[in-house]
């Protein structure tokens, strides 16, 4: 085999560490020697909160007052599923033809080891930068994210430290390495609609009171609600209606109630408290006199944005410079943990190609994983100076 470069072993050492979530599986020590062999002052911090799992974390860096430039991510992956449909064992890190196989090669242990090699690589040649060189990385971003990236934040914030920016390595290309960088993310709300009627037989309807065509009434309403148009960064605000559930495994009864759960992928014209009001209004227009309750999950997904300016400038050309591609700046996609950094700092999010993820035979090709790696270097010079 051709020798592999720096980012590229260390990518297979990260993905023969089967850390599905919450687990570790010794990914944290794999980064944490490396990091320490260059200098990163390392620490490691396990959060615990009841009824959750406990999860290790790691804060590394390097340099000390501003510009603060923090590198954030997860190891944890989503688990395999069947594993005999896998061409490699998932957690062997192989390569054939030009790609490495496993469970989070593109999501995003791949971007990690790119974060790594890359300031190893600014440290070797221009040694300690004018500023801090930081790696904010949990194994909670798959899980309940609630033992990871928001307390990781908070003791990093209690001990002094201070960011002012970050880049996020989620998979954000679509076609090729370049084609995307993420300037922010919707926000995410969860929902359900409780519809009570009387129960009773379907021969007497007179002496009941069916809650469920009211129930489709709600969802349908709610489902073609337009509730704007989108904004100059953000597509428009979408609710799908995910579950519709009686319980009833009779068809002779007409039943007591019914659920509708749908989820609401929101742009920055909103809050989770705004959109609550709305839905409600939506709802109790369609329900029509029946007795229906609207009930939201506690939102830890908030839109964001960063808006367009020297930051995200001087990433999108070190991603031109590099790939040949001029990224266009995007929210879309899923929610991610740079929806907790936007409150500390600017935050972008630039990472491999996202078409393998959670998927069978997640891989990465390794020039990508060579140019991604090229990419942060350039940002590292560019930030700190000394191209």
């Amino acid at each position: 085999m051709t020798a592999l470069s720096p980012a590229v072993e260390l990518t297979r050492e990260l993905l023969r560490c089967p850390s599905v979530t919450p687990e570790d599986a010794g990914a944290l020590d794999v980064l944490e020697r490396a990091l320490n062999a260059a200098g990163f002052a390392c620490a490691r911090k396990i959060f615990h909160e009841a009824g959750t799992p406990d999860v290790d974390n790691l804060f590394a860096r390097i340099g000390d007052g501003a510009p603060h430039l923090v590198f954030a991510g997860h190891t944890d992956v989503v688990p395999p599923g069947d594993m005999g449909r896998w061409r490699f064992d998932p957690f062997s890190g192989e390569v054939a033809e030009g790609r490495v196989f496993g469970r989070g090669a593109s999501d995003m242990k791949g971007a990690i080891a790119a974060f790594a090699a890359a300031a190893l690589e600014y440290v070797r040649r221009h040694g300690v930068p004018k500023g801090a060189i930081s790696f904010l990385i949990t194994g909670d971003e798959e899980g309940p994210s609630i033992n990871g990236t928001v307390k990781l934040l908070d003791w990093a914030r209690e001990r002094g430290e201070r960011f002012d920016h970050c880049i996020v390595g989620e998979p954000t290309n679509v076609d090729a390495l370049g084609d995307m960088m993420k300037i922010g993310r919707r926000g995410s709300l969860n929902g359900h609609v409780f519809a009570r009627g009387k129960q009773g037989h379907v021969a007497y309807p007179e002496r009941a009171h069916n809650p469920l065509p009211a129930l489709a009434r709600v969802a349908a309403a709610l489902s073609r609600h337009e509730f704007d148009a989108g904004t100059e960064h953000f597509a428009p605000t979408n609710l799908e209606v995910t579950s519709i559930d009686v319980g009833n495994p009779t068809t002779n009864v007409i039943p007591a109630a019914g659920r509708a759960s749908f989820n609401i992928r929101f742009n920055d014209l909103w809050t989770p408290e705004s959109l609550a009001e709305r839905v409600r209004e939506v709802a109790l227009a369609a329900a029509d006199g029946t007795v229906i309750d609207v009930q939201f999950s506690p939102c830890n997904a908030r839109a964001f944005l960063t808006k367009p300016g020297p930051f995200t400038d001087l990433v999108a050309r070190a991603i031109r410079d590099v790939t040949g591609r001029a990224p266009r700046l995007s929210t879309s996609g899923g929610t991610s943990d740079a929806r907790f950094i936007t409150r500390d700092c600017p935050v972008v999010e630039f990472g491999l190609l996202n078409e393998t993820i959670h998927a069978v035979d997640e891989n990465a090709a390794l020039a990508d994983i060579d140019a991604l790696t090229r990419v942060y270097f350039r940002v590292l010079e560019d930030y700190f100076g000394g191209a």
